[in-house]
């Protein structure tokens, strides 16, 4: 009895822990299937599958008139499945024939195709030959896919505005970074079934998902403006030789961007040949002292603040003291005396712009500084955009005023500073620049506008026009007289900084000469500036960066169908019909007076000779009518007595002025020290004969005294 009794117990025992066991496992049954089950199936269907990520084709830039700047061409790339290469049986015979025909190591391809993955890339973006010469082989486990490939058709056109693409056709650089969601698009895949060892399964499910298409982008860039200025950039690459030059075209009313390009330039389908430094785009991330430019900001604060008016008058005697220091005018040798501000403007005077930013003083005029946008980003849509250097509000004293004043001491970008001139050339109204202007789907539907972005008015109508009005003067009767252009009226300011050097202080050989302009003054269509790094000899900005502001505003404004402004009668009224100076070296005096009263142009002579032996500026320059020749003459050989030239005057002059004037009049030169000229051996004016040897003493540069380099 009491065995049965056990036997039950036991029973009983046993069935409740089964029951108690399966009612566990259902409970588990339920979570895994119902509760954990979706989430346990996607990670099997992950297990099995593998996915292949299929770069979309990137949307196209275009110009602001719809010309393909830059565009995505299809192009296959090729990939192996090693379980299939493997069980074709042939893999030394499939090795053979892809290296023979992509040119690659015939081992290396034998290594890629029998890795233990199930898909491995052979080659990308082959080309269309070898691609149709690998497809017609149609080997056992060797497939292709179509990706797009970034082509830039204009080549090395807008290079630093457009950027490149990398291999993954993701945005790099300029514009292809900073829109590269929008032009990207959607990625589609290749999905590989493989098993639980991680292999291929042969034959098994490969599924396609097809790409989306980015969208396009159209930006302010005008093709035809672009190239004109890319033109004149490498005409002047030829004939100064700089370390680099660029230019920025803008429209002022809105902000638009229509042409950039920096030198030297490079190539975007082939972007990995060049150093990375030439991809940078100096004119948005590199600030630099604009040196005379900038007096046109110093001008735009004072007029509209009434602490100068046009006709009132300053005195020059080739400096200006504040407090304990010095400031010295670009041409300290010969003072521009008595003049009205309209004037100083024009001959660029540093004592005129140093009293004028004095009478503002600091708060007005960092009030105006800070209305320009300068010290912040101007938020253009490309990348690594620079901020510059403001000497701070609170520790600025007068003498960091007087040399702001004159475009030192603060470093700014050039599109702050093409920015700021097209706010004084808009009615004191200033834009946000701006590089594209619209974003439209690969069918062509609009999807975005992007409106010019007014940002702050800084001065006011009646300013703006005062001051394009006297900036008309100074390349009509002043230190930009290279800029004129016959039918049009143009103002500007000329520029020319001396270098900063690494660690402190200013270079004495190296120079950035530019121009920064608008026309029609009346009506402002465009505002330019031109900058020339480091030029080879003449290094003025009213010399190597004015003739190319001409050529670019004077082929633009045609292009842009802009009407011819300027009367014939006002023209000869003027006397701003430009002629090319003829070579005079070797000609008597009287003949080439003769000649230059011909051509309307006015002469001096330095020295007691009587045929010419060098002359500024040089055979082929352009010059306007009424323009200046310098005439260096020699006395003719006597007895056996060499010919002799005048000693010219090198007091003040830096090595690269030294050099170049010395070279000019085929004398040598000997230095000691170095910084500027205080003395000379022989005297001015004396005669030597030609060959001699010109002997200077150089001292740096005293700390209390501050040398502009020009005008």
């Amino acid at each position: 009895m009491s065995s049965t009794v056990t036997i039950r117990k036991r029973i009983g025992i046993i069935f409740l822990g089964s029951m108690s066991l399966l009612f566990i496992l259902s409970l588990r049954l339920i979570w895994v299937q119902f509760i954990m089950g979706q989430e346990l199936q996607q990670k099997a269907f992950d297990a099995r599958f593998r996915n292949v990520e299929v770069k979309a084709k990137r949307g196209v830039i275009y110009d602001a008139k719809g010309k393909p700047l830059a565009i995505s061409v299809s192009t296959d790339s090729f990939y192996a499945i090693p379980a299939q290469v493997r069980k074709a049986n042939k893999v030394d015979e499939t090795a053979a024939k892809i290296s023979q025909i992509l040119g690659m190591d015939q081992a290396k391809v034998k290594e890629l195709i029998t890795k233990r993955q199930a898909f491995v890339w052979i080659q990308r973006h082959v080309p269309d030959e070898k691609a149709k010469a690998l497809k017609a082989l149609n080997l056992e486990g060797i497939n292709f896919v179509e990706e797009p490939e970034r082509f830039y058709p204009k080549g090395p056109l807008a290079a630093h505005v457009l950027g490149f693409a990398g291999i993954d056709n993701q945005g790099l650089n300029g514009i292809e970074i900073t829109y590269d969601k929008i032009l990207s698009g959607m990625p589609g895949t290749i999905m590989v079934e493989y098993d639980a060892k991680g292999q291929e399964i042969p034959d098994a499910l490969h599924k396609y998902v097809p790409p989306q298409d980015g969208n396009s982008i159209y930006l302010t860039i005008d093709e035809t403006i672009q190239y004109i200025v890319e033109r004149e950039l490498d005409a002047t690459m030829k004939l100064r030789n700089p370390k680099r030059a660029g230019a920025i075209v803008m429209d002022p009313k809105t902000g638009r961007i229509l042409a950039m390009a920096a030198r030297p330039a490079f190539e975007p389908n082939k972007y990995k040949e060049y150093d990375a430094s030439v991809w940078r785009n100096f004119l948005i991330s590199d600030a630099y002292e604009p040196g005379s430019t900038f007096k046109t900001v110093t001008a735009a604060g004072a007029l509209d603040e009434g602490v100068v008016k046009p006709t009132d008058r300053f005195y020059d005697p080739g400096f200006i003291k504040v407090g304990k220091e010095t400031v010295n005018c670009w041409r300290r040798g010969r003072p521009h005396g008595s003049q009205s501000f309209v004037e100083g403007v024009q001959n660029s005077c540093n004592p005129v712009f140093v009293t004028v930013g004095l009478r503002e003083g600091k708060d007005v005029f960092y009030r105006y500084l800070y209305g320009f946008g300068f010290g912040k980003k101007t938020n253009i849509e490309l990348p690594g955009e620079a901020t510059g250097i403001l000497v701070p509000k609170e520790r600025a004293k007068d003498i960091d005023l007087a040399t702001m004043s004159i475009g030192q001491a603060n470093a700014v970008t050039p599109i702050q500073l093409i920015t700021a001139f097209a706010a004084i050339s808009n009615d004191g109204w200033l834009m946000k620049p701006q590089l594209v202007k619209e974003i439209r789907d690969k069918d062509g539907n609009l999807v975005k506008t992007i409106e010019p972005e007014k940002v702050r008015q800084v001065i006011s109508p009646e300013t703006s026009r005062m001051l394009l009005e006297i900036l008309e003067t100074v390349v009509s009767q002043g230190t930009g007289k290279n800029a004129y252009i016959e039918g049009y009226r143009a103002g500007g300011k000329t520029g020319t900084a001396q270098k900063i050097i690494p660690g402190g202080g200013y270079s004495s050989t190296e120079f950035i000469g530019s121009f920064m302009g608008v026309a029609p003054v009346n009506d402002p269509r465009v505002v330019v500036l031109v900058i020339v790094d480091s030029p080879q000899g003449i290094y003025y900005g009213g010399q190597v960066a004015a003739p190319v502001f001409k050529n670019i505003v004077r082929d633009t404004l045609r292009y842009l169908q802009v009407p011819v402004q300027v009367e014939p009668e006002k023209l000869t009224q003027n006397n701003q019909k430009t002629v090319r100076v003829p070579n005079l070296t070797g000609m008597e005096i009287k003949e080439a007076r003769n000649s230059l009263e011909k051509l309307k142009l006015k002469l001096d002579i330095y020295g007691d000779g009587t045929k010419v032996k060098a002359q500024l500026p040089l055979p082929g320059s352009e010059l306007p009518e009424g323009g200046k020749v310098i005439l260096y003459t020699s006395v003719p050989a006597h007895q056996g007595q060499p010919e002799t030239v005048a000693v010219p005057d090198l007091t003040g002059k830096n090595l690269a002025e030294a050099k170049e004037i010395v070279k000019l009049l085929n004398f040598n030169l000997e230095v000691q020290g170095s910084g500027v000229v205080i003395r000379q051996e022989p005297e001015p004016g004396m005669q030597i004969a030609i060959g001699s040897t010109i002997t200077v003493v150089m001292e740096p540069q005293s700390q209390t005294t501050i040398v502009p380099a020009g005008p």
